[in-house]
């Protein structure tokens, strides 16, 4: 990153000036009918609408889903095609599995630090209710060989050499293809490397559960969370997330049983974030053009940090290894975070990382660093809930705690935020704000 960390070309600067997001359901409920192009589309239009943005003031569009649509694999191209942003916008398309729009967060931040563009709307969404289905290679091969049939005798002479068992389609499958593990076989053998117990990642989960209903007791979603009407035939409104399980309890989360170690684990459908369909969206400013526009800066782009691991090692540890590096660009330290926002994968996940963070033989084996980063109180984490209780559509999620994480500063009006996700492959991914 360079001389980019903080200031870019000329002293350009990045400034978040607006955002929104979908409500985020539960895959397979109120959002179902909805595929990611028509969440993606509806996030941008009512944003474009609510910041007053004149869309011809954008320069580039760039956005992210991971679960994809084979119609529309370019879905940054596509919104632009759907929306009242100019045809002539330039846009292209991230896929880096939960961080998929914190990469398009720093792809937008980028091409304004070096003078590529001033104004880009960046985001992700992700329909886990509508996923691609795939069939059996013989299957594929039967319908390649059927609509190269020159006539009617060959196309069935393919298509009659199908067998019942080749009909059947291939569930798509939530693993990492170079080991075979499912993140949640991740987090479990994390569990165990670092000792983390049952009871504290439920409580852990009961937590953010409090946390995210309190936060919407409270108003903090309110203006971040647009109201989405669902197609007609359920003639509702949803509102607000439906996830957050308010009546929640350490009793009722101890009765859930391990789904990836069945003899041995711990974690749990309750203490882990579900499969959730969901958008987001924000708009990125260099700091001048938004004064010329008239629009006032929610929180600036300090400094990032990518990492990456084996994923046979630890495969959601990345956040560990990305959050120095962002400190270390940022001229920063651990102390200096007055906010602090962790995807919530898994409990586990995150109190494996939080653990990381204050391990000094860590910080020596796999940082190079002669102590620990430093710990996080709880006072500063996860404030107003996570993925686990807010729900997780993959590629939205990094911009919905971006958004989360500005306002938090713009309410506070000073501060720093350092906002973090692992992702699959042995991915990680922290951004530093700034007020």
């Amino acid at each position: 990153m360079s001389e980019l960390g903080v200031g870019g070309v000329d002293g350009r600067r990045v400034a978040i000036v607006a955002g929104l997001r979908t409500p985020f359901s539960k895959s397979g409920t109120h959002l179902a009918e909805v595929d990611t192009l028509g969440l993606a589309t509806a996030v941008v239009t009512e944003l474009l609408a609510r910041s007053g943005l004149d869309p011809t003031e954008i320069d580039r569009v760039v956005y992210g889903s991971v679960v994809q649509d084979v119609s529309s694999p370019n879905i940054a191209r596509e919104i632009v095609l759907s929306t009242t942003i100019p045809d002539t916008v330039d846009a292209h398309s991230v896929v880096k599995a939960c961080a998929t729009s914190t990469q398009t967060f720093i792809d937008g931040a980028q091409s304004i630090l070096v003078g590529d563009s001033d104004v880009v709307m960046t985001g992700g969404a992700d329909s886990l209710s509508r996923p691609p289905v795939m069939f059996s290679d013989e299957f594929v091969e039967v319908m390649m060989r059927a609509q190269a049939s020159r006539d009617v005798t060959s196309r069935m002479k393919a298509l009659s050499s199908l067998r019942p068992k080749d009909l059947a389609p291939n569930p798509p499958a939530i693993a990492d293809r170079s080991t075979g593990e499912s993140m949640g076989d991740g987090a479990e053998r994390m569990a165990k490397i670092w000792r983390i117990g049952r009871e504290e990642q439920d409580r852990y989960a009961l937590e953010s559960h409090e946390k995210a209903a309190a936060a919407w007791d409270k108003g903090i979603y309110d203006e971040e969370v647009m109201s989405f009407p669902v197609p007609p035939r359920y003639r509702t409104t949803v509102e607000r997330d439906t996830v957050p399980r308010p009546d929640s309890s350490l009793e009722k989360l101890s009765t859930l049983s391990p789904v990836f170690d069945p003899d041995y684990g711990t974690v749990t459908a309750g203490n882990s974030s579900p499969l959730t369909d969901g958008a987001s969206a924000l708009i990125l400013m260099e700091e001048q053009k938004a004064a010329d526009l008239g629009f006032t800066p929610v929180a600036f782009l300090r400094s990032w940090g990518f990492a990456a691991v084996d994923p046979n090692w630890q495969l959601l540890i990345g956040p560990a290894i990305a959050t120095p590096m962002a400190l270390d660009r940022g001229g920063l330290t651990l102390d200096d975070i007055d906010v602090v926002d962790i995807h919530e994968a898994f409990a586990a996940q995150v109190l494996c990382v939080l653990a990381a963070f204050e391990s000094d033989d860590f910080a020596r084996e796999h940082l190079g660093r002669d102590r620990a980063i430093g710990a996080i109180p709880p006072e500063k984490l996860n404030l107003y809930g996570g993925s686990v209780s807010l729900g997780h559509p993959f590629a939205a999620t990094g911009g919905r705690q971006l958004l989360t994480m500005a306002n938090e500063l713009s309410r506070r009006d000073t501060g720093k935020a350092l906002i973090t996700q692992c992702a699959a492959g042995g991915l990680g991914a922290a951004v530093i704000l700034e007020r």
